[in-house]
């Protein structure tokens, strides 16, 4: 059996909002007897589409979940995040929990961004008084900057990457 993909829910969900904007239509201008037989049979084309609809979605359960097509993907494939099927249970749009999901990713990628500057700082500090203080270790020491992603200036200081870097 192939799987559903996400085209074929989309037309499904697509057709049954037809559906029920042509049943409001009707109802709206709902004029006796003649337009309760159009009205009938909207809603048994409603109830077909939503019999539809319910069997595509209940045989994602039953399939592999793999598509050919990389563009639709099969429904079973897809996974929601549980934080955004609450923002739409809670009628909210699930475009502010995307919003404020890439405000706290930028806010966490700002904070590392610091924290990995001062630890270069700390390393290019540290690696010039070890080298004033430790002349013997100081291959070691451009060694260990070097390893780390900082640079070690000709005259050995290593104050050169980290200070680019920071500024």
């Amino acid at each position: 059996m192939a799987p559903v993909t996400l085209k074929t829910i989309d037309a499904d969900l697509k057709e049954a909002i037809q559906h029920l904007f042509e049943i409001q239509s009707a109802v709206h201008g709902y004029l006796g007897p003649e337009t309760q037989q159009e009205l009938v049979r909207k809603i048994k084309n409603l109830t077909i589409t939503l019999s539809t609809l319910s069997s595509h979605t209940q045989e994602t359960d039953q399939t592999d979940g793999q598509s050919n097509d990389p563009s639709n993907p099969s429904l079973a494939s897809i996974q929601l995040p549980p934080e955004i099927i609450d923002y739409v249970d809670a009628a909210r749009n699930p475009d502010i929990y995307t919003r404020e999901f890439v405000e706290l990713v930028q806010r966490g990628n700002q904070d590392l961004k610091g924290k990995r500057e001062a630890f270069a700082g700390f390393r290019d500090v540290l690696a010039r008084e070890m080298r004033s203080a430790m002349p013997e270790c100081r291959g070691e020491v451009d060694r260990v900057v070097i390893a780390t992603g900082g640079s070690v200036d000709r005259d050995g200081s290593g104050a050169g990457a980290g200070a680019a870097q920071g500024q």
